[in-house]
């Protein structure tokens, strides 16, 4: 036995060695997503490889069409690549040459050398420059149209050929086609869903040749879509007999503090052309800050034994109860507890494949007259809209961008994220797992009606089941997702077709998760719509509110005519604001449309931040919550939008990026984050007050002073003297003080809970523009090649006041292991590209994005010029 047991230790050895000599090659690091948990399978070779290979591609844009392929030359070839999300009959691959083995950017002997070198994530249009030919403003001005070509190549052993080879792409952007050693191997038109290829047919030892074609046209969207692979890719090795991709569905259908039940799906695929017997078992572990297991085991699922067809596939299923279990849910009342289920395949005495599979218990609840329950706490949902984009960052993929994001709005009291309109990142919701948030999971903006002339209307009617399908496996088993959204807006929704359609992807759905409602948002359908009928939560986007400055609610309507499903604002306020800016004079209302004379500035192209403004669709945050308050059955909202994002720049086309946000697109907070903030953490003691206090040309005019507060009464104290202690009106969220004559001096607020004293504001006249001051939200950076550093600079006064108003150039540069990736102050009027390591500061502020080097350690200094100011820097460190 000892000789046994050292021969198999030593054949092992020399395996994992062999296998990271072919990994190394490829300059990129191996991330599994299985680690051993015993001695024994440690010991084993590795049965499961998920190489990250999104280091040193080739890549080139073309504006013209460069090798006459198009989706409608690929389409029969790419249609089979979406067979294991077809319940009916499949595509059949055609036979013959398939279109574009022969086009040069796909062969091994073309010569790249001239085209760019890059990483992925990686976002074609975001460098820019602005007003690129036939990219309207609602696309953000951005090159993103045209035809893009990668290329990269894999090294792979004699003994990868025995296994089966995937390409995993978490997202390209868009009409994707691959090949492999000039052989196309398949593809996926939606930029926004993760997919699979296989490439085992095509693999061969040693160099493979990988070529990738994208292709955006003009108007293919009503915001800004990004370009390019945007998302992570991997190259999976497997076994062939192994856990099918997203082949583990976990339901937990009764869960309590005392003990919950948990149900595990495992759908195990059989590749290889000779039957298998194989033993299937899964132990579940609590999962450590990273989402890997950790501690002994808490529960193990019976094994099962399973008599595989060559080519076949079986479902295995299990249930166990965990005793005391660790729930997951949203902060600050509940913690978002993680567990993973380890699913191992042993074929003999070897082990074939171990699948990792995170999930969290809980129970959600979903009433009619109460809203929504976690865990049997009411929970009110408090939720923003988010398009894709990472600001300056464009759509390439950042986890701690998005990281940031995500805690600037929890900072907010956000406890729910919408998806607009598209499947995530899968990062994203690894997130929303691990900080708690709950996240209305969306997939279409459109059905076959179209939008804009080149949108997804042109290939829903082949690709909706696919899409819906693989959406829902890869997500279902984050405890985040707590609704499947299937259509935004869409333009059938008051037809019959809103109906029968809704139904259609509404059963596919449920055949893939059934513990979870289907929604949809609806901005015109009416309660009685077939659309509304075959829904199970109901969601409204402006019309509970009323649309406009109309007092008209649909919620009493809906509520009426679907009583047993509850209802939601799935999209609100669209509320208008430019950090910082206040325009004169300010309206009376608590909600008015923006326009000239009415808190709008068409010749700088900002909006006032009163936040009082919004589309002639929308309505102020104050009208928003007045709705909500008045029919207490609605179980919350998602505000459109938690950040500023590329394209959409109502009220004005002509610039870069949207006024929608309650946080600009650089991360900076307009004063909007405070009211609601105010309102989402009624618990926390805060004051905030606006506008500023630095008006030179106002001396005597009447500047109306506001206070958002999450008290319930305030005094405001102008140069020291009271203006007056009000309390909140009924149905107001707001303290004003709109009588108030400006003088240099400084204002400050006295907020008050219950008649204590509860939080503070002041705001003072600034000096002149002096010095900048920089701070960094981070200062020790991972060095591998994606953390990242967010500096801040604000121009202030000799005594280190920001100077609200400053618009002074700042020119940022960098000593050490790190790069400036970009630069950004929240003015959706700035068309200086994203790119440039200078740019003027607007209302005082202005952003650096740095990201250190992979694989290099030091100090890191990042320093902040600007004529005629004392500069400033900072220290960072990575490694």
């Amino acid at each position: 036995m000892p000789h046994l047991f050292l021969t198999r230790y030593w054949a092992c050895v020399f395996l994992i060695v062999g296998l990271l000599l072919c990994v190394i090659p490829q300059h990129a690091a191996a991330r599994a997503i299985n680690e051993p948990r015993d001695a024994a399978t440690a010991l084993a070779p590795a049965a499961r490889e998920r190489i990250d290979i999104n280091a040193g591609w080739k890549f080139s844009r073309f504006t013209t069409n460069p090798d006459s392929l198009s989706y409608n030359t690929l389409k029969n070839w790419m249609l089979p690549s979406a067979n294991d999300f077809i319940s009916g009959t499949k595509h059949d691959r055609p036979t013959g040459t398939p279109p574009g083995n022969n086009v040069q950017y796909v062969k091994a002997d073309f010569d790249d050398s001239t085209w760019e070198s890059l990483n992925l994530p990686h976002d074609w249009a975001i460098k820019g420059p602005f007003n690129a030919p036939g990219i309207n403003g609602g696309m953000g001005r951005l090159p993103s149209n045209g035809v893009g070509w990668y290329r990269k190549t894999v090294t792979l052993t004699k003994e990868d050929l025995a296994k089966n080879i995937f390409l995993d792409i978490d997202g390209a952007m868009s009409y994707a086609a691959v090949w492999l050693n000039g052989n196309l191997v398949g593809g996926w038109p939606y930029g926004y869903n993760s997919f699979r290829l296989d490439l085992t047919p095509y693999v061969k030892e040693g160099a493979n040749q990988l070529a990738i074609r994208l292709d955006n046209a003009v108007n293919s969207s009503r915001w800004y879509p990004g370009a390019g692979i945007y998302r992570n890719v991997w190259l999976v090795k497997l076994n062939p007999v192994h856990v099918r991709q997203y082949g583990t569905y976990v339901t937990t259908p009764k869960a309590s503090a005392q003990s919950a039940t948990v149900n595990l799906v495992v759908n195990v695929d059989n590749t290889g052309s000779a039957a298998q017997d194989v033993s299937v078992k899964s132990d579940v572990f609590l999962a450590d800050s990273s989402g890997k297991p950790t501690g002994d085991v808490v529960a193990s699922f019976p094994a099962k034994s399973a008599s595989l067809a060559a080519k076949g596939t079986q479902s295995l299923n299990g249930s166990i109860t965990i005793n005391n279990p660790q729930l997951w849910g949203p902060p600050p009342t509940q913690k978002p507890n993680l567990y993973v289920a380890v699913t191992t395949i042993t074929a003999g005495d070897a082990v074939v494949d171990t699948y990792e599979t995170r999930f969290g218990v809980r129970t959600i609840t979903y009433d009619p007259n109460a809203g929504l329950s976690v865990n049997g706490e009411h929970i009110r949902v408090q939720g923003t809209c988010n398009h894709h984009d990472l600001g300056s960052l464009g759509a390439a993929f950042n986890t701690r961008a998005m990281e940031r994001q995500l805690q600037i709005l929890a900072e907010m009291g956000t406890n729910a994220l919408r998806t607009s309109h598209n499947p995530p990142a899968p990062e994203f919701l690894d997130l929303a797992d691990r900080l708690g948030f709950l996240v209305y999971d969306e997939i279409f903006d459109v059905w076959a009606s179209q939008k804009t002339t080149n949108d997804f209307h042109l290939i829903f009617n082949d690709w909706k089941e696919p899409d819906l399908r693989l959406f829902i496996r890869r997500d279902r088993n984050h405890p985040s997702v707590i609704a499947w959204g299937i259509g935004n807006e869409i333009g059938e929704q008051g037809s019959a077709t809103g109906g029968t359609m809704g139904k259609t992807l509404r059963d596919i759905l449920m055949g893939e998760d059934s513990t979870r409602p289907a929604t949809a948002a609806m901005n015109s359908a009416s309660p009685s719509s077939a659309m509304a009928g075959v829904l199970d939560l109901e969601g409204l986007n402006y019309q509970g509110e009323g649309l406009g400055t109309s007092p008209n609610s649909a919620f009493p309507g809906f509520h009426s005519a679907q009583p047993n499903k509850m209802l939601w604002s799935s999209e609100s306020s669209s509320a208008l604001s430019t950090r910082g800016t206040y325009i004169f004079p300010v309206t009376s209302s608590n909600s008015a449309t923006v326009g000239s004379g009415s808190g709008g500035d068409g010749s700088a192209l900002q909006v006032s931040a009163y936040e009082l403004y919004a589309t002639a669709w929308g309505s102020s945050p104050d009208k928003v919550f007045a709705a909500q308050d008045k029919y207490p059955y609605v179980a919350g909202e998602f505000v459109w939008t938690g950040f500023d994002y590329i394209g959409e720049p109502t009220p004005y086309d002509t610039s870069r990026s949207s006024y929608f946000g309650i946080v600009d697109l650089a991360g900076f907070k307009k004063d909007r984050f405070y009211l609601y903030q105010a309102r989402w953490r009624a618990d926390f003691p805060m004051a905030h007050l606006l506008p500023h206090w630095t008006w030179p040309n106002r001396d005597g005019q009447t500047t109306p002073v506001h206070v958002f507060t999450s008290g319930d009464e305030a005094e405001l104290f102008v140069n020291g003297k009271s203006a007056g202690r009000k309390k909140k009106a009924a149905n107001t969220y707001r303290i004003r003080w709109d009588d108030v004559k400006y003088a240099a001096g400084d204002l400050r607020v006295v907020a008050y809970k219950d008649g204590k004293e509860w939080a503070t504001d002041t705001k003072k006249t600034v000096g002149a523009a002096a010095k900048l001051n920089i701070t960094a939200d981070r200062t020790q950076l991972a060095a591998d090649g994606y953390d990242l550093s967010y500096i801040t600079v604000a121009v202030t006064d000799a005594n280190g006041d920001v100077v609200p108003q400053a618009a002074n150039n700042v020119t940022f540069s960098v000593t050490g292991p790190a790069k400036i990736v970009s630069t950004d102050n929240g003015n959706p009027a700035d068309f200086t590209v994203f790119p440039s390591p200078s740019r003027k500061a607007f209302s005082g502020l202005v952003l650096a994005i740095v990201r250190a080097d992979a694989g290099a350690s030091g100090d890191i200094v990042v320093s902040a010029t600007s004529s005629g100011l004392t500069d400033a820097s900072v220290t960072l460190h990575a490694g």
